[in-house]
């Protein structure tokens, strides 16, 4: 948002940072926004940088003892025999592999059996200076929103998302029209829709986020529910999960994108 002003500059009043993974959620653009001091929407450096890394947002669940998936972290500096001697005696042989500074799924490989984890995790990291490996969970896949309203933190409404059968939730299901189905809210008990949407929360505030953020779940057949992660600024084309969430809470896309910018203008203004 800007003022163009006859014959000068552009005077920014509030920057919008819609942009996933390096750069751009990992607190190196809301950083360069602190130096210059423009207003911004979204969580600060700290926050971004601890929510995109996902070892470090395991710690911070962890220390409330939020629900994790059983996982390590290893980097291209570990032998690869080690590495699976390690994953196979704490993890098992059904896994997945992770990048541990992306986002929108972008990296992520499935591996089963001794040869195919190794194989996956050596390509990992040749892009990636670190990785994480977890258990595979087989289940149900949510997220929930949070939206800060002044000083009230709420969960939006759960979202369950339907892939086709054999597919999961990468990159070109988020991102692709009709590719994926939005249940919205997910038909769940009263005690696991409240119990996930306290997770949520919780997540939101352990790791510091402002104005919102989107945490992904898996909940099983046994109704176990796993935290996967945080992301601190979500989606917001049409086919992305937060919008959806909101519109089920009875705010339009603009009534959002305004109820944002006032957080940070006020924030700004403190």
């Amino acid at each position: 948002m800007f003022v163009q002003e006859s014959g000068g500059s552009p005077k920014y009043d509030v920057v919008f940072p819609v942009l996933h993974g390096a750069i751009g959620e990992d607190g190196t653009i809301q950083g360069f926004l602190e130096i210059l001091g423009l207003p911004y929407i979204g969580s600060g450096v700290k926050a971004s940088a601890c929510a995109l890394h996902k070892p470090t947002a395991k710690l911070l669940f962890d220390s409330i003892k939020l629900p994790c998936v059983l996982g390590i972290t290893v980097n291209k500096d570990e032998k690869i025999n080690d590495i699976i001697v390690n994953i196979l005696e704490n993890i098992g042989d059904d896994v997945v592999i992770k990048p541990c500074d992306q986002g929108s799924a972008l990296g992520v490989k499935f591996a089963q059996g001794k040869e195919k984890i190794a194989t996956a995790i050596q390509n990992t990291l040749t892009t990636s200076s670190e990785a994480i490996i977890e258990k595979r969970i087989i289940g149900r896949e949510i997220t929930i929103g949070v939206l800060e309203d002044h000083d009230q933190i709420k969960a939006l409404p759960i979202v369950e998302v339907i892939t086709p059968m054999g597919q999961w939730y990468d990159f070109e299901h988020r991102y692709t029209d009709g590719a994926s189905q939005h249940i919205v809210p997910a038909q769940l008990s009263r005690d696991l829709y409240d119990r996930a949407s306290e997770i949520a929360i919780k997540a939101h505030q352990i790791l510091g986020c402002k104005d919102l953020s989107r945490s992904d779940f898996i909940i099983t057949e046994t109704s176990e529910i796993y935290i996967l992660e945080t992301n601190t600024m979500p989606g917001m084309t049409p086919t992305s999960l937060y919008p959806d969430a909101a519109l089920a809470a009875g705010i339009s896309f603009t009534e959002l994108v305004s109820q944002l910018v006032d957080n940070a203008v006020d924030r700004a203004g403190k």
